[in-house]
């Protein structure tokens, strides 16, 4: 009888640690499936037999896009700021070199029309382009004498960055813009206010293309009075400073000057 009893106990302890190891395998398969599900490669139940494969990829497609949303966002994060690149204008010089033909190394300077006329081929549009896409507008008109032209390009001169500075300043004029200046340190540069300026109405003229310019009004008196020079516009290359006169200048040449008579009569005499 006790044997019987031993056994029992023993086969009745087995059960007890297979039931709880089936409970815990099905707790993590469980919780597999919904890591699976949370990152989107749940399957979906096919239609048919001969959709089925394309139908189950719908989840991790969607996770790829995610993916690649991110990536997009970060690259473009990444590169916001950059600057524009330099693009080329009248007057400016660029050097050609070719590495397999020298006899063709040539130094332009683009014309005012926006041309180049290259040596034994077609003249070329110039201005507004990159160095990059200046090159390769070179190796397309050198296809025909070239089999694969291989030229550089350097820039050798170019018009100087400037702003001008007009209206109501010290000394009117243009001034070369060599670093980041805002539209208050443009007015110091130009000799600053003379009396009659109009502090609270400071024009900035700025082309946006050939048939369009955009005015802005800046109040520079009251930044000055609330100390927020931050919020004066950094300027551009060929921007335009306007500085008008204030309303008493205006009206002052038609005022009457007062004289003597206005103070004592001529009886006095």
């Amino acid at each position: 009888m006790k044997y019987f009893i031993k056994h029992l106990v023993g086969w009745t302890s087995v059960a007890v640690m297979s039931l709880f190891i089936f409970q815990l395998c099905v707790a993590a398969f469980a919780q597999e499936e919904n890591k699976k599900q949370d990152l989107g490669i749940t399957k979906q139940p096919s239609q048919s037999s001969s959709t089925g494969a394309g139908v189950s990829s719908i989840g991790m497609s969607e996770a790829k896009t995610g993916e690649a949303d991110v990536v997009g966002n970060l690259e473009l994060k990444l590169g916001g700021n950059r600057r524009p690149l330099y693009r080329l204008n009248r007057s400016d010089v660029v050097a050609l070199t070719f590495t397999l033909a020298p006899e063709f190394d040539q130094t332009l300077t683009i014309q005012p029309d926006g041309y180049i006329t290259l040596k034994d081929a077609p003249p070329v549009l110039a201005q507004g382009l990159t160095l990059e896409e200046f090159r390769a507008a070179v190796r397309q008109a050198y296809t025909g004498y070239f089999h694969d032209p291989q030229v550089a390009v350097a820039l050798k001169d170019f018009q100087r960055p400037y702003f001008i500075a007009g209206g109501e300043v010290g000394r009117p004029g243009r001034y070369e813009l060599r670093e980041d200046t805002t539209i208050m340190e443009a007015v110091e540069i130009a000799g600053g206010f003379t009396h009659v300026a109009k502090h609270s109405q400071v024009l900035l003229f700025r082309r946006v293309n050939d048939d369009l310019v955009e005015a802005r009004v800046f109040n520079l008196k009251k930044m000055l009075k609330e100390k927020k020079l931050g919020e004066a516009s950094e300027l551009r290359p060929g921007d335009l400073v306007f500085v008008p006169q204030n309303s008493i200048s205006k009206i002052e040449p038609f005022l009457s000057k007062p004289s003597f008579g206005m103070y004592m009569s001529s009886t006095q005499f």
